[in-house]
C-alpha cells in the first residue's frame, strides 16, 4: 500500500486533506506504524531541501502541523495495538537551544511511549541546563537530545559537558538524533548512542539500558 497521497498532503500543509486521508487509510485497514515510517521518511525529505534553502521555513511550519494533526489520529490506533509493555524506562526529550525543528522529535516520543517508555517531552528551543533539571526532577534514565541544524549540534555536546562538570555524567545515558549527526559525531562528544531514526529509536534505547 503507497501512503504517497498522505505525504504529498502533510508535505503541502494540507491539514484536513491529510486528516481524511488518513482515517480512509485506517478503515482500509492500513497499518498505523507503516503510515508513520513514511510520513518520517517524507519529512526528513523535507528537513533536508529546509537544509539546502530549496523550502522556507512557513512550509516546514505548516507540514510540521499537519503531521501532527495526522499522528493525532494515529496516536489511539498505535497506542491500541497492544504493543505497550511495562515501563522500560524514563526519557527527557527535546531539541537543543536555537533549533526550531520538532516535527522529528514528536515522532520519537510517539515511538517511544507506543513502546512503553514513559517520556517528558520539553520541546524545541531548550536551554542545556533545563534538559538536566528536567531529568534531575522526573529521575531519568535518559537524556534525548534532537538537532536537525548544523548551527546547533554543538548544543548536544553542550549538555553532556555540563554532565560532566556536575560530576552526575554516570547518572544519565545520553541518546542524540537528528538529520546532520551522526555515530561519528556522537563517539566525537561522547553520546552514548545515536539514533538515525525514530523506528529503531525504542529497540536501541532499550538494548543501551539492557547494557547491549
Amino acid at each position: 500500500m503507497s501512503f504517497d497521497a498522505l505525504c504529498q498532503a502533510v508535505e503541502s500543509g494540507k491539514t484536513s486533506e491529510a486528516e481524511n486521508i488518513t482515517r480512509k487509510f485506517l478503515s482500509e485497514g492500513a497499518d498505523p506504524l507503516k503510515m508513520i515510517a513514511a510520513l518520517t521518511e517524507a519529512m526528513n525529505h523535507l528537513g533536508e531541501q529546509f537544509a539546502r534553502l530549496e523550502i522556507f521555513l512557513p512550509q516546514l511550519v505548516f507540514a510540521g502541523e499537519s503531521l501532527k494533526a495526522v499522528v493525532n489520529i494515529l496516536r489511539p490506533e498505535i497506542l491500541g495495538t497492544g504493543n505497550q509493555a511495562a515501563s522500560k524506562g524514563k526519557v527527557v526529550l527535546g531539541v537543543v537551544k536555537g533549533d526550531l525543528h520538532e516535527i522529528g522529535k514528536n515522532i520519537v516520543k510517539l515511538m517511544l511511549e507506543t513502546n512503553g517508555f514513559e517520556v517528558k517531552d520539553l520541546g524545541y528551543d531548550v536551554d542545556s541546563l533545563t534538559f538536566i533539571k528536567e531529568a534531575e526532577a522526573m529521575g531519568a534514565d535518559i537524556i534525548g537530545v534532537s538537532s536537525l541544524i548544523t548551527t546547533t549540534m554543538p548544543g548536544q555536546k553542550e549538555i553532556i559537558d555540563l554532565l560532566k562538570d556536575k560530576g552526575i555524567r554516570d547518572k544519565y545515558k545520553v541518546v542524540i538524533g537528528g538529520a546532520p549527526t551522526g555515530p561519528e559525531w556522537a563517539d566525537e562528544i561522547g553520546a552514548d548512542l545515536w539514533c538515525a531514526d525514530a523506528a529503531s529509536a525504542p529497540q536501541l534505547i532499550t538494548d543501551l539500558l539492557d547494557g547491549k
